[in-house]
């Protein structure tokens, strides 16, 4: 019941949330609410034990139809369950000074963090996708009544693009039910099924279906244009929740569902995967170059970074033989690392964002300077994030890059040379962002700016630490991981 009790804690909180009328104890209960998640989540990974599904939980919910009440984490989903109760909890305690709609606010972010968990935890794929459409509501409120001067454009962009992936994202779902024989919506159960199994044409459109329902998510280019608008005119919270966990939902989604349902389609399509793989990380990078807004940079950073990801989901979807087995594994290894050190990164850049804006209100880069002389506690903590961003080694963003480079060049060597160029970029633009903002005269413009409080100091603490903890020991995340990959893959 480990998974189930995680899994329905924020709910549980969100209730006790919408029956309370002081603002403390709302606040109070959805951290508490968020903090116990983050408890079990933590004691999930202290007693996981690798080579397969942990903690499963199955019911029969409606045999009619084949579906069932089923829950595990594996090596592929737990890194991203952590992840997640990880970043809602602090994203709790960063909000603690939330004064606008405080109820509403933190029961949004109870039920967004409850459909995130779910699925991340769901083996069934009608549960799945339930999980996966309960994440779209929560998130177009929170932008759409927190967010900046565009909030409403942003927001229906947002449920719009999102709404047409799920569209997609059904019916391969439907497709691949009435094909399973016998019927049937389980996970595991379709993997050893294979129903899709020696019918390519039809595979190929199921697999289609679901890139772009999952493709959306991640995003990937071409569909990746409601991101920056979503990210900008959202509330803090609200970015730091979209960009360091819902957009792993797609990455995800590609891992879980179309690797190994549909192994003869994701080979013949690799290769398409790729090119978009490699498009996303340049042009993400470039456009990201380009940005003198500090937000709007670290959403298109978001899109050349998740661009690594499907690179390596891509190697893993091309494999052909026995013998690029360990080159497969190895990239994927590095795109499920990548996934999780993204979060973690861009979690605690978009932090730093709503932080010097909360106190200068601007997100200008050519309207900063000096902040080191400032603020030099800000400075330090953003120079470590920035540092990891671009993909230094000893910090987490190495790593994840690293292992997804070295597992694609031995599958598809074009294109990895082809995305290294995304490390260049990434640090050009990350180091003029640093020097933009960092270094030189501080302006007169921000005379008395006021260095991080305790509550956001042991928000960005927490982060930093386990980008050195993952940067410098990365073997226990690596050995989780590598257990999933290893089954996924038919290793």
């Amino acid at each position: 019941m480990t998974l189930s009790a995680m899994l329905f804690l924020p709910l549980a909180g969100a209730f006790v949330v919408a029956m309370l009328k002081r603002e403390r104890d709302i606040k109070f209960t959805a951290l508490a609410a968020s903090g116990a998640t983050l408890l079990l989540a933590l004691f999930a990974w202290l007693r996981f034990v690798p080579g397969g599904l942990n903690f499963e939980e199955q019911y029969t919910w409606i045999p009619q139809i084949g579906v069932s009440y089923h829950l595990g984490v594996d090596g592929i989903s737990l890194p991203l369950v952590f992840l997640t109760a990880l970043l809602g909890f602090l994203v709790m305690l960063y909000s603690w000074k939330q004064k606008e709609r405080v109820k509403e606010y933190f029961l949004y972010f109870l039920v967004l963090e409850m459909g995130m968990l779910g699925v991340f935890l769901a083996l069934d794929l009608f549960l799945f996708f339930i999980f996966w459409e309960v994440s779209l509501v929560p998130m177009y409120f929170i932008i759409g009544i927190w967010g900046g001067p565009r909030k409403d454009y942003a927001a229906i962009k947002f449920f719009m693009y999102t709404l047409a992936g799920s569209v997609a994202l059904l019916l391969g779902i439907f497709i691949i039910y009435f094909k399973a024989s016998p019927h049937t919506l389980d996970i595991p159960l379709l993997v050893k099924l294979s129903p899709l199994a020696g019918s390519l044409p039809l595979a190929g459109l199921v697999f289609w279906l679901l890139f772009v329902g999952f493709a959306v998510k991640v995003p990937s280019f071409p569909f990746h244009t409601w991101l920056p608008d979503a990210h900008v005119e959202a509330p803090t919270g609200g970015s730091v929740i979209l960009a360091g966990v819902l957009l792993k939902m797609g990455g995800y989604g590609f891992i879980r569902v179309v690797l190994p349902i549909l192994p003869e389609a994701s080979r013949q399509w690799a290769w398409a995967v790729a090119i978009l793989a490699v498009i996303s990380i340049v042009y993400g990078a470039l456009v990201a170059m380009a940005q003198s807004d500090f937000k709007k940079l670290v959403a298109y950073s978001s899109v050349s970074h998740m661009g690594y990801v499907m690179l390596g989901v891509s190697s893993a979807m091309a494999l052909s033989s026995p013998e690029m087995l360990r080159s497969g594994v190895t990239a994927l290894n590095g795109a499920v690392l990548q996934m999780f050190n993204h979060g973690i990164i861009t979690g605690a850049l978009f932090f730093l964002v709503g932080i010097i804006y909360e106190r200068t209100h601007n997100r200008d880069l050519n309207k900063f300077g000096g902040l080191d002389q400032k603020v030099p506690l800000y400075a330090a903590v953003m120079t470590v994030v920035g540092f990891a961003a671009l993909g230094l080694p000893g910090l987490n963003g190495f790593v994840g890059e690293f292992l997804v480079f070295l597992g694609s060049y031995g599958i598809q060597p074009l294109f990895t040379a082809i995305g290294l160029l995304g490390i260049i970029i990434g640090a050009a633009y990350m180091l003029w962002t640093l020097q933009r903002m960092l270094l030189g005269k501080p302006r007169v413009e921000y005379p008395h700016l006021e260095d991080m409080d305790v509550r956001e100091l042991v928000v960005l603490a927490v982060l930093v630490a386990v980008m050195f903890m993952v940067g410098l020991y990365p073997a226990p995340i690596l050995d989780i991981i590598n257990s999933g990959t290893l089954a996924i893959l038919g290793g």
